[in-house]
């Protein structure tokens, strides 16, 4: 029998530790080995046992959630999933977090309805396992899920298609875990002048725009959360709102996004299959599609599509993913004309499009 995946749940709140445990207690390849109410607390459990992933809160008495990861991250990481509430202060420093070291970042799950309860447990379960994936040389069990839907829910059959001439290149790009830092490196490489991006990175509402302007600051380019309607447009780049799906469409020569909600796709919402398909219909051959680290297959089929319609294709390798879960699908798929490390990733976009 495969050893299960140990997590300890660090939340002052005694409501979302037990709800937390009874989430993480119902996959049978996951074990709430402990709970802890604040940073010392947690100190304590893992001088009697290491987990292989911790859940974190970031605001809580006595000790930060912050100063607590930047103390694990330097004296023994392991891999640290932030659990935040949705409050601008909270998505700020969630966003912090994961520049410190932590793995991903999600919201505290709410009892709104049957459907969004399952959906908050669905993700949970799958980040955790993810995370501890992201532990050199660790070894976990994942059973294979069939996507809700397809892309297809999201993609109208009508419209114009990428047969319309035009000369502007667009780099759509997909990440989930791991990808916050991959999409920052692949950022901070482009220039001013570079072709217009946009990217799904799976992530809560809010959280998105943290994330837009903190890499707005860091980067040459403009970066922004998407909005209904944005143009795709040289030297910026456009993310999906978390919640909210992202298609690629065009009216003329010009390119623009086209922000709506739907069901979820391959699990998620933002997905990258539903951005992908849309930028393989609308932008062809002039468009350059890059899947970065992730678990699950979001984004393979979508890549293919893309290839397929002539767009130049590129994966993250193994070697540079915290996650080799998404590329690797996609490789499996023959859906990338390039497998490159994250480093080399920006530098082959420029050379494409010149």
């Amino acid at each position: 029998m495969k050893n299960k995946i140990k997590v300890l749940i660090v939340d002052d709140s005694a409501v979302v530790r037990k709800m937390l445990t009874e989430i993480l207690n119902s996959d049978s390849t996951i074990e709430v080995m402990a709970t802890a109410s604040d940073p010392y607390f947690a100190a304590m459990k893992i001088q009697h046992e290491i987990p292989d992933v911790i859940t974190l809160d970031v605001e809580m008495p006595k000790m930060d959630g912050l100063t607590f990861l930047r103390k694990i991250m330097s004296q023994h990481p392991i891999p640290v999933v932030i659990i935040s509430s949705l409050t601008d202060k909270g998505t700020e420093t969630a966003i912090k977090a994961l520049e410190y070291g932590a793995v991903e970042v999600i919201t505290k799950p709410k009892l709104e309805s049957n459907e969004s309860w399952e959906d908050s447990k669905m993700r949970i379960i799958d980040i955790i396992k993810a995370a501890s994936l992201s532990k050199p040389g660790r070894k976990a069990h994942f059973e294979k899920v069939a996507p809700k839907l397809s892309a297809d829910a999201m993609i109208s059959s009508s419209g114009p298609t990428s047969m319309i001439k035009t000369t502007e290149k667009v780099v759509a790009v997909g990440a989930s875990t791991g990808g916050t830092e991959a999409i920052r490196v692949l950022l901070e490489g482009m220039p001013l002048d570079a072709p217009g991006i946009v990217i799904v990175q799976h992530m809560p509402e809010l959280f998105t725009k943290s994330f837009a302007l903190r890499l707005n600051e860091l980067c040459r380019i403009t970066v922004k959360e998407a909005e209904n309607g944005d143009s795709v447009l040289r030297g910026r780049a456009l993310i999906a709102p978390g919640n909210k799906h992202m298609l690629l469409k065009r009216s003329g020569a010009r390119y623009y996004v086209e922000v709506k909600d739907g069901p979820l796709v391959n699990r998620h919402k933002p997905a990258v299959d539903v951005l992908f398909r849309s930028t393989a219909r609308y932008a062809g051959a002039n468009s350059i599609g890059v899947l970065l680290t992730g678990m699950g297959d979001d984004g393979a089929k979508g890549l293919l599509e893309m290839k397929q319609a002539g767009a130049k294709t590129i994966a993250q390798d193994e070697k540079s993913s915290v996650v080799f879960g998404m590329p690797k699908e996609a490789i499996k798929l023959d859906a990338a004309d390039k497998v490159l490390s994250l480093e080399l990733i920006a530098s082959q976009i420029l050379k494409l499009t010149l």
